[in-house]
């Protein structure tokens, strides 16, 4: 960042008074610019016990699958928008159970959140976003072909708890190992 986007003036990246990290802070009018991580969210589609599951058509990961989930827009609920990014990338309607999974992935500034989901009349199909929208029974999914690791865990620990009867809500993080010179 080089400019503020208030005034437009010139901005230094400081440690504000009061606060214990750099911050971009406006060299003319003061105002601190927070950077904050990224919501990403999204569902895991139930439908007669199959998992709706995405190949996308888009980068990152292109050709490779992943459950329909995508980045928070401003003024919506996490629900809406992991309805809505349901929508966008499977042409499915869900109906929200609960939250299933977090997972945060520090390194890059981004928290994942999956709610466990009812596919709404077991309809859906590919998008601009999505090659193609398919079923898999448990014992399918593609664990070579799936796109993040945040997908691999909230499937894994979807699973898992179908198996054992659990229901909780699952936390799970992706750090980075330190680099050593």
């Amino acid at each position: 960042m080089k400019y503020c986007s208030d005034c437009g003036a010139e901005v230094s990246f400081i440690v504000p008074a009061g606060d214990t990290l750099p911050r971009f802070v406006c060299n003319q009018c003061g105002t601190i610019h927070y950077q904050n991580p990224k919501i990403i969210v999204g569902s895991i589609p139930i439908w007669e016990g199959k998992i709706l599951l995405c190949k996308r058509a888009i980068e990152p990961r292109k050709g490779f699958w992943t459950l329909p989930a995508g980045f928070l827009e401003n003024k919506e609920t996490v629900e809406e928008g992991a309805a809505r990014e349901t929508n966008e990338e499977a042409n499915a309607e869900i109906e929200i159970l609960r939250l299933h999974t977090v997972y945060s992935i520090p390194h890059i500034s981004q928290v994942y959140m999956f709610f466990l989901a009812k596919l709404v009349g077991g309809e859906f199909s590919a998008s601009p976003e999505s090659e193609e929208v398919k079923l898999f029974l448990p014992d399918e999914i593609p664990w070579d072909e799936i796109a993040f690791g945040s997908v691999t865990y909230a499937l894994k620990k979807y699973i898992e708890g179908s198996e054992s009867g659990e229901q909780g809500t699952h936390l799970g993080s992706l750090r980075r190992s330190p680099r050593h010179h």
